[in-house]
């Protein structure tokens, strides 16, 4: 999965995405290199998981894998850029992107001037978010107008996915028009199947980062510059997080013993950064199961509702052609009780097929029959 981070210039978001990445990427605007094409970082970050931990030092594997989620520095934005529309390059980055993280700016700089001339970020966030509201009404208006044109010289082949599709755009065309991200508008399972094929910027997840100053500052209450309230962010697919940019990067870039003792002196259980990837991946409608043994203990990721014969079709193809069962124990159980052998002594291992619903931290070990030869 990728997520964009994105922000209006001078915002830091490369600095969060250094943070994010462990990098040391340049800080500064990133640029259109010949030929049109965005220069665009891209990075996969593995997601913190101290079940992950715990499985390990119970199986002592040869391997530990952790979930992972991609993200990717994006040019950034600039205000009234999507008037004219979007360049074709940096929509075609963010169309690309599962999701964004968008990263506004709370700290005071003298040295790093705003652009806009003073710190507000309600009001970063209202431009930004009418950056991609805008890009959105545009392509839903030219949807709406070639349904029109069809119905007027009755070149209409199927009338009933002519009607839904009208009735829908028409009802994002009016959320769009009360300022509101596609992304707090409710769908049906139908309707979600008929936009699955449009790239609408604000119907992905969005994660607002609030990039505070050194004395870092709490969205929930409102502290120093951050807005205590944000009626535009209520849905489930769009989260909020306060993050200390530069310290979180300076973090990052440590080894990883004085990283542990940086932390350990301050009194900080774990960086804020493991918070922002584990809300990312979260936001993103994921969830994780894993494998385990000798060779190897692993997290895999799969969407939320997956089937057991999707989610063997992740760890490989065959299992999900030939599969047959899973045998499943939820990671409480398992660590819990110490092991295999006293999980199905106390018959808590179960037999699932091929209807079952993973379960966030379920330990799958799938029954399937080999593909012929």
């Amino acid at each position: 999965m990728r997520l964009g981070v994105i922000g209006l210039p001078q915002s830091g978001k490369t600095t969060i995405f250094n943070a994010l990445t462990r990098g040391d990427r340049p800080v500064g605007p990133l640029h259109v290199t010949g030929g049109g094409r965005f220069e665009v970082q891209t990075a996969v970050v593995p997601v913190p998981d101290p079940r992950v931990d715990a499985l390990s030092a119970l199986f002592k594997p040869r391997k530990t894998i952790y979930a992972q989620v991609t993200y990717a520095d994006i040019a950034g934005l600039e205000a009234e850029a999507s008037k004219a529309g979007f360049s074709g390059p940096l929509l075609n980055q963010l169309a690309a992107m599962d999701g964004f993280l968008n990263v506004v700016r709370v700290f005071e700089n003298p040295a790093v001037p705003h652009p806009a001339g003073s710190i507000n970020p309600a009001r970063d966030l209202a431009t930004l978010d009418g950056e991609l509201l805008l890009n959105d009404m545009l392509a839903v208006e030219r949807k709406l107008e070639r349904l029109n044109e069809e119905a007027k010289k009755g070149i209409v082949k199927d009338k009933g996915l002519h009607a839904q599709e009208t009735a829908l755009f028409t009802k994002l065309q009016e959320a769009l028009a009360a300022d509101q991200p596609l992304r707090d508008v409710e769908l049906s399972p139908t309707e979600e199947k008929l936009l699955s094929s449009y790239q609408l910027l604000t119907r992905k997840p969005m994660l607002v980062v609030f990039n505070t100053g050194d004395e870092g500052a709490d969205p929930s209450a409102g502290s120093g510059q951050v807005p205590a309230r944000l009626p535009a962010y209520p849905h489930a697919r769009s989260a909020v997080v306060a993050l200390q940019g530069k310290l979180e990067m300076e973090i990052a870039q440590l080894p990883p013993d004085e990283a542990a003792e940086f932390l350990k002196e301050y009194g900080i259980a774990e960086p804020s950064l493991n918070r922002m990837i584990r809300l990312s991946y979260d936001l993103l409608g994921l969830e994780s199961f894993f494998t385990v043994g000798e060779d190897e203990v692993r997290a895999w990721t799969v969407r939320r509702g997956a089937s057991a014969p999707e989610a063997a079709g992740v760890v490989h193809t065959d299992l999900q052609k030939g599969f047959i069962r899973a045998e499943v124990v939820s990671y409480d159980e398992l660590v819990h009780l110490g092991g295999y052998a006293e999980v199905k002594a106390n018959g808590k291992l179960r037999l699932e097929g091929k209807e079952y619903v993973v379960q966030d931290g379920d330990i799958l070990n799938i029954r399937f029959s080999p593909p012929a030869k």
